[in-house]
């Protein structure tokens, strides 16, 4: 029979149509399926830059075939109440929890325990480690009530599963272990808890690689058992030092070359105290991008900063290179900037010659050197006093400190300072010291 022309085109319009469904939905689908993710992220304190970076990383979810579990799932996560930066970080780390059936179990589990005290970022770190290792809820409450068998309260609890999840995959002995261990120093109950408090980290190290050797090197180098036990109660951050660290901490400072109260100071709570508090700097120094070597290095030409705080360093450091826009490897050097006074040495400097070099009144560049090794006179009769206004900003001198008569504004001629450098004998001390550093 034969078929007309007014059927072909019927027949041709529904295979093209045919065709054109089987291939640019997925598209279109796609395209759909992002902007419903972008509106409900956005809904949820996702910032556009993390919108952009998180879609971005995660096409998976883009072609998820409903989205819309995707919003019960992100509803679960809200009902445990995790803070808003926890909660953005939980999907950047590890954004396969979004499993709605996952987070289903776990919303069930939750519900069980949410009266023990049990904090909402312990159970951020929790979902994290069970998604990645297939663990479920029950075994994640089994750890729970195992760990309050031991005896640990609420609060250590907490603390222990927010800074360690990875506890909820050890089994009792190997916590028990770690008990004995402290309990074989002396250490008592209340002891054992603050070391679990402030230092949760320890639970994974091995005991007989790592932490019965370190306690037989801090007897070796003539500490005491006592000094020992109390030093981990003050600070357990102790337990986290490498094997030989503390013997190279405690070499450092017998090489140090520095004035006597500086050195008494030092060593004023005893030399555990001090070695432990040069391995605090170093770790510092490391966090901002420097080497062992040279945090060292840095520590032994600037001992001063074995008594400043973490936190001044840190503020210093990200002063120099966010707003100073100078390298960290520049701390190698010139250490005495972190020696310095921020606020009225640093920070008054750094405006001074700012505004010089804006008005154009710099012939040359001045370097971090230049900046921070002058005496605090030769700086103002260098930069400060040829131009009134920069006083306001530096700070003026009392009265009658035998400061030298002004000369004419703009009749001042600045050089550079000459290179400062270290004696023989410094440099052979610390090649020396530095040799087993390698």
């Amino acid at each position: 029979m034969a078929i007309s022309s007014f059927t072909k085109a019927k027949i041709f319009c529904r295979l093209s149509s045919t065709q054109f469904i089987s291939t640019v939905p997925p598209k279109i689908s796609q395209f759909r399926n992002k902007i419903f993710l972008a509106n409900l992220l956005r809904r949820y304190g996702f910032s556009p830059s993390q919108l952009h970076t998180f879609l971005a990383r995660n096409h998976f979810l883009l072609n998820h075939s409903n989205v819309h579990e995707i919003q019960s799932s992100l509803n679960i996560l809200l009902s445990f109440k995790i803070p808003q930066t926890c909660f953005i970080s939980l999907l950047f780390d590890c954004p396969a929890v979004l499993d709605f059936n996952f987070l289903k179990k776990w919303q069930i589990g939750v519900s069980e325990f949410g009266d023990s005290g049990v904090s909402p970022v312990a159970i951020c770190s929790a979902l994290a480690l069970s998604k990645r290792f297939q663990i479920d809820s029950d075994l994640f409450l089994d750890r729970v009530g195992g760990l309050k068998d031991l005896g640990f309260n609420g609060g250590v609890l907490t603390r222990v599963l927010e800074r360690f999840p990875r506890i909820i995959m050890m089994n009792g002995d190997e916590i028990c272990e770690k008990i004995g261990l402290l309990e074989g120093t002396g250490i008592s109950r209340y002891g054992i808890e603050r070391v679990f408090h402030y230092f949760p980290e320890f639970l994974g190290f091995d005991v007989e690689n790592r932490l019965k050797p370190l306690l037989d090197e801090f007897l070796e180098l003539g500490f005491s058992e006592d000094e020992i036990r109390d030093e981990i109660i003050r600070d357990p951050r102790v337990l986290g030092m490498e094997l030989g660290e503390m013997s190279r901490c405690l070499g450092l400072l017998k090489t140090l070359k520095c004035r006597v109260p500086i050195k008494l100071k030092i060593f004023s709570e005893g030399e555990f105290r001090a070695g432990f508090g040069v391995k605090l700097r170093v770790d510092c120094l490391c966090k901002q991008g420097l080497i062992r070597r040279e945090a060292f290095k840095i520590l032994w030409k600037e001992p001063r900063l074995v008594l400043y705080e973490i936190e001044e360093i840190e503020r210093k450091i990200e002063f120099l290179v966010h707003r100073m826009k100078y390298g960290v490897g520049s701390l190698v050097e010139v250490p005495e900037y972190l020696g310095a006074n921020f606020e009225k040495q640093i920070v008054p400097r750094y405006n001074v010659v700012e505004y010089l070099r804006s008005k154009g009144a710099l012939e040359f560049d001045v370097g971090l050197k230049s900046l921070i090794k002058p005496s605090r006179l030769r700086f103002y009769n260098m930069y400060v006093k040829p131009y009134p206004e920069c006083e306001k900003m530096f700070g003026r001198f009392a009265e009658g400190t035998g400061l030298q008569q002004r000369h004419p504004v703009g009749m001042w001629k600045l050089f550079k300072p000459q290179k400062l450098s270290e004696t023989k004998e410094d440099v052979n001390n610390m090649k020396s010291f530095m040799e087993p550093l390698v």
